[in-house]
């Protein structure tokens, strides 16, 4: 575990976490949100509408990326203390839609650790790449965590 946040290893690059998305996984992702549009759920409607088969509705970025994230939470050298973890926030870019049958990859880095003495709290900023089996993005992301201060 890291001595304190500052010892973390900034830059820190995690080897890349394939995924190939399902059709079940796209549907079921879909029914979860409720996303009725049905090139998500209907794979004639996708192909219909120009799509190789369903197409997985922008937020499953989350499911295909969080493979990924894990093992860089866990790392002992970041040193997050999950009993005092708070969720900070998700941001993504999509550089195109993904369909049913594709293999992604996504390489996680540990980019930022940011401590608020006022606040007592650490920020672990994460960021996210995912390629297609060509080598091109299809989606960025940043992954911020926040762990509170430790107890008086």
């Amino acid at each position: 575990m890291a001595d304190s946040p500052a010892a973390a290893p900034i830059g820190k690059r995690f080897p890349p976490v394939s995924y190939v998305i399902g059709r079940e996984k796209i549907r079921e992702y879909a029914r979860a949100v409720g996303e009725t549009n049905p090139v998500h759920h209907d794979v004639a409607t996708a192909r219909a509408a120009g799509y190789d088969d369903l197409v997985a509705p922008p937020m499953f970025v989350v499911v295909y990326s969080s493979p990924a994230i894990e093992p860089a939470m866990f790392d002992e050298e970041i040193g997050i203390d999950f009993d005092r973890l708070v969720h900070g926030a998700q941001e993504f870019t999509w550089n195109r839609v993904l369909t049913a049958g594709e293999e992604v990859h996504t390489t996680i880095t540990l980019d930022e650790v940011r401590t608020l003495d006022a606040a007592n709290v650490t920020y672990y900023v994460f960021g996210a790449e995912t390629t297609d089996s060509a080598g091109e993005v299809v989606s960025t992301g940043v992954w911020t965590n926040i762990v509170r201060g430790a107890a008086a």
